[in-house]
């Protein structure tokens, strides 16, 4: 009795995994995920804010795909296969696309360098500020005299 027991439990408990078994088989891409990867062709677009019938056609290839059990990387390439490279929001990074993630690192890098190379030239000149006592005359004492008394008069 001991026995069926643990055997029936133990059936119980390898039924309840293959769902789970089943669905670690099938990577589920989803729709939300992959309209932001890739454009609609008619709008130039992410696919997520397009509203068009090219987008509803382009949705409805994707669901078709995502109910097959594909990837998303296997989506984008047939994506690719059937609307050409275009429907890709971001380029490859090879070839010639690769300046597309070159070349802002490096205006950001030459930004910087002009950057502290204007620092250190303006530190160096003097802030372009002239200190207030090489801006012109000093007062007489005639004026320094009648300075105080105003503010004396004014402390009051």
């Amino acid at each position: 009795m001991r026995r069926r027991a643990v055997l029936l439990l133990f059936l119980l408990s390898a039924i309840g995994t293959l769902p789970a078994a089943a669905q670690a088989a099938c990577p589920r891409a989803s729709l939300p995920a992959i309209e932001g990867q890739v454009m609609c062709l008619v709008c130039g677009v992410p696919l997520s804010l397009a509203d068009s019938p090219q987008a509803s056609r382009e949705r409805d290839f994707i669901n078709g795909l995502i109910d097959k059990c594909e990837s998303t990387q296997q989506i984008k390439t047939a994506l690719v296969a059937q609307y050409g490279p275009r429907v890709l929001a971001l380029p490859k990074d090879s070839g010639f696309n690769a300046a597309v993630y070159i070349v802002p690192v490096l205006a950001l890098l030459f930004g910087g360098a002009l950057a502290v190379v204007a620092a250190r030239w303006w530190s160096r000149r003097g802030g372009g500020a002239e200190p207030a006592a090489a801006a012109g005359p000093g007062l007489s004492r005639a004026d320094s005299r009648r300075l105080d008394a105003e503010l004396a008069r004014w402390e009051r």
